[in-house]
């Protein structure tokens, strides 16, 4: 199951990558055939999708290797690298239009030919809105970090596509030149706000975050329901790494209870969480009575 996971995930990647060159094709034509530098804000983006889709793909297949003895818990937080080099690339990628649309803010020209350059930008956009969509609810499924970055970028992309479309057909129908470098300074400030919000949750992954309040509260519930005869848990941590759920916990049980039972016990929980979490790993020490310190989960 796992490896058939892992290769639906490399698929995806490998698809997203192909995708990623026709929208970049579209849009290159459209910022070509008009010279508006909106359109050209928008292609520039095209290529961060295009090298943030082949850094998916490489994450994808990395963190799809085995355990070894240099990564006993696997490579599974390779993706989170993937994640945090797409945000540099974006925000590599809005500094790059702020200076171009300066250049035309200091001399504007019209948009030429618009009719034919809007069309091809819309039917790129629409290709992307489609893949995003997609690529979000099979990233999710498949708990892929760097499939839902991409996801994520895309429909970034998507909602500043749409506001170039708009404000070039504002341009050229109001003969305002001065919106067309505005446009593409506002497609570089939402680029950068994006490209910042995944840094921001990838670094998260790195430095080992919890799994959110939500997740933790079903965690505990699952642990104090399944470990009758146990008397408590605590000390109870988690963290995520890719695919992977790290949960570690404390089970204290009574002093006189035979080993062959507190393991069962254990079992007993282990199989609820991986139930509820996939990919969960859980590691459980088990301690006597006289450790207990009357917090963290009573058992029901």
């Amino acid at each position: 199951m796992v490896e058939a996971r892992h290769s639906n995930a490399a698929q995806l990647a490998a698809l997203s990558v192909a995708i990623a060159v026709a929208v970049l094709a579209l849009k290159a034509v459209a910022w070509w055939v008009t010279g508006s530098v909106a359109l050209y804000a928008d292609a520039l983006e095209s290529i961060v999708n295009v090298a943030a889709a082949c850094a998916a793909l490489l994450a994808v297949r990395l963190s799809a290797l085995p355990a070894d003895a240099n990564h006993p818990y696997g490579h599974s937080k390779v993706e989170y690298f993937s994640a945090v080099l797409e945000g540099a690339l974006i925000i590599v990628a809005a500094l790059l239009i702020l200076h171009e649309a300066w250049a035309a803010f200091l001399a504007p020209r019209a948009p030429e030919q618009a009719g034919i350059g809007l069309a091809v930008s819309a039917v790129a956009s629409g290709v992307n809105a489609g893949w995003a969509l997609y690529l979000g609810r099979r990233g999710k499924a498949l708990r892929s970090p760097a499939l839902m970055a991409d996801a994520r970028h895309l429909w970034a992309d998507v909602v500043t596509s749409v506001g170039v479309l708009i404000g070039v057909g504002l341009v050229v129908l109001t003969g305002i030149l001065w919106l067309d470098p505005l446009l593409a300074a506002l497609t570089a400030v939402n680029i950068l706000i994006s490209g910042g919000r995944l840094l921001r949750e990838s670094v998260g992954g790195l430095m080992d975050e919890a799994v959110p309040p939500a997740t933790m509260e079903r965690i505990r519930r699952i642990v104090a329901e399944q470990a009758s005869g146990a008397i408590e848990a605590h000390d109870l941590r988690s963290r995520h790494a890719g695919r992977h759920t790290f949960l570690e916990f404390h089970l204290v049980v009574p002093g006189d209870m035979r080993v062959r039972e507190s393991h069962e016990i254990c079992d007993r929980i282990e199989a609820a969480l991986k139930a509820e979490l996939e990919g969960a790993i859980i590691t459980i020490h088990v301690e006597p009575e006289g450790k207990a310190k009357q917090q963290g989960v009573p058992v029901l």
